[in-house]
């Protein structure tokens, strides 16, 4: 754990140097060839996998954005979002290319599917940066967090949110991502290793990251495994959480610990009135200031050695250069401290009218 963290730190100053211009700079040859190659007006692309996920519209857009024009002020930012289809993210990939982007940074709907349409992107010069999601194919670099401990720390957590009833004899209810999505079986694996030995998975199904499906599953297993029977529920995103939240409170359920993912505005207020009792916060700002600072540099034939430190392997073979960052748990005892702190939300946003009272109860009025 020491060396990870040391690890992230060192990453984390080499994208605050990078936007200074001292990580990895070589200013003549870098001017050399951003002059040649365009690379101070060039086109990047963006897509993100679907709008469901609020962050991506809500954060990861306008903060690569953001960063993109303070790096590169010539450069323009061509975006399109897949709404969740992996036939629609192709053709997205298929006009990026049409349109002469230089780097095409994608959030992969399906990370196979999209394995030709990188493949086609890269046959004509593009490079290609994997965002929070690894896609398959010639990928040339990929920015996230390490997935395998999100869902350590979200087993962690509901293991911590039992308590006492932390027991094999413990029913829980796992509800997981989408397969196509390659982080899914990372988060599976990591909640696997937490709570494997340590209480009963009753029932594992795939949500596809979609509420409406979450609560499906989750009322099956209330049918199923019977409602007084169920200790808790792993749930791999908040999204998912919102559905099943509603479903447990339609069975007369409450009380019993939920976990989720994303730090979204929702799972963060369902905490703080006590139906979710924990996410993971991946703050948005440095992984898509990080895929920015990457995607610059790529356009502008720069090496990205001191950003990329570590190596991921895709579904398709290919070892990628990586950059991960560090996640956080966050229950009702920490929102401060990091959500918060962060600026990601404020204490008016959180605290509605519907909240006022959980609010002030949880020391955040």
């Amino acid at each position: 754990m020491r060396r990870a963290a040391v690890a992230v730190i060192a990453t984390t100053m080499a994208v605050s140097l990078a936007a200074c211009g001292k990580a990895g700079d070589n200013k003549k040859s870098d001017s050399s060839s951003s002059s040649s190659s365009g690379g101070t007006n060039a086109k990047i692309g963006l897509l993100l996998p679907d709008s469901v996920t609020t962050r991506y519209e809500k954060f990861d857009k306008p903060y690569f954005e953001a960063k993109v024009k303070e790096l590169c002020s010539g450069c323009t930012v061509e975006y399109n979002n897949a709404n969740a289809s992996a036939a629609t993210q192709a053709q997205q990939v298929s006009s990026m290319i049409t349109k002469g982007v230089k780097v095409i940074v994608i959030s992969a709907q399906d990370s196979a599917a999209i394995k030709s349409s990188i493949q086609q992107a890269v046959d004509k010069g593009i490079k290609v940066v994997a965002y929070d999601r690894l896609a398959q194919g010639p990928v040339s670099a990929y920015v996230s967090f390490d997935n395998v401990q999100v869902g350590k720390l979200q087993g962690e957590a509901l293991l911590t949110a039992l308590g006492s009833k932390a027991t094999t004899k413990s029913k829980i209810v796992m509800i997981n991502g989408d397969d196509a999505d390659p982080n899914a079986a990372q988060f599976k694996k990591g909640a696997h290793e937490a709570l494997d030995g340590k209480v009963d998975i009753a029932y594992e199904q795939s949500g596809l990251w979609k509420d409406t499906v979450a609560n499906q599953k989750v009322t099956a297993a209330i049918t199923q495994l019977g409602a007084k029977n169920i200790a808790g529920v792993y749930s791999a995103n908040d999204g998912m959480a919102g559905g099943i939240a509603t479903a447990l409170k339609g069975a007369g359920i409450s009380n019993i610990p939920l976990t989720g993912q994303d730090a979204e505005l929702a799972g963060i207020q369902r905490i703080v009135a006590g139906t979710q009792s924990s996410t993971v916060y991946k703050a948005f700002k440095p992984e898509a200031e990080a895929a920015a600072t990457l995607a610059v540099d790529l356009a502008q034939n720069k090496s990205i050695t001191g950003l990329a430190t570590t190596t991921q392997t895709s579904g398709s073979g290919d070892k990628v250069p990586s950059q991960l960052l560090t996640p956080v748990s966050v229950t009702k005892a920490n929102i401060k401290d990091t959500v918060i702190k962060d600026g990601l939300y404020t204490v008016a946003q959180i605290c509605t009218a519907d909240y006022a009272k959980a609010c002030k109860a949880a020391g955040l009025s």
